[in-house]
């Protein structure tokens, strides 16, 4: 998608991606091992009541589904960062996620050679429980449609 096409208040939805027991754990052996993310045993001990996936994994799905949605065959340039992040439910083996991106406001940099897009992202699992919301903003590339 092009900046031009990004209206403030518009909603993109993407998904459903399957999570499965096996990324959970991959993921988690190697950027989060918490024993509730990588030890289904150890995990059913917790307060968890089973396995989990990371926050982190949470928000690399997001992006995953972000850069299919509004991201690709754009002139992203990334972002300046992200204002918020909280995961109210826990991700599980099985669970269907689906994002939903409002966007918030568009704007142009005051040299007008980056777009600014400032969006809410919320994902929910199949049970409609939302298991991640965020704001952030993406900036894209103007200066080469000049």
């Amino acid at each position: 998608m092009r900046f031009a096409e990004i209206t403030d208040g518009a909603k993109l939805h993407a998904g459903p991606r399957l999570v499965t027991e096996a990324e959970i754990i991959d993921f988690a052996r190697r950027y989060d091992p918490q024993p509730f993310h990588v030890d289904p045993v150890a995990a059913e001990a917790s307060r968890w009541k089973g396995l989990i996936g990371s926050g982190w994994l949470t928000c690399s799905i997001a992006m995953e589904l972000y850069v299919r949605s509004l991201l690709g065959n754009s002139d992203s340039l990334g972002s300046p960062g992200v204002e918020k992040i909280e995961w109210p439910h826990p991700v599980r083996p099985g669970d269907a996620l689906s994002l939903t991106i409002t966007i918030l406001g568009v704007r142009r940099s005051s040299t007008g050679r980056v777009g600014i897009v400032r969006c809410e992202w919320e994902m929910r699992n199949q049970r409609d429980i939302v298991v991640l919301r965020l704001l952030a903003s993406s900036l894209f590339d103007l200066a080469s449609r000049a």
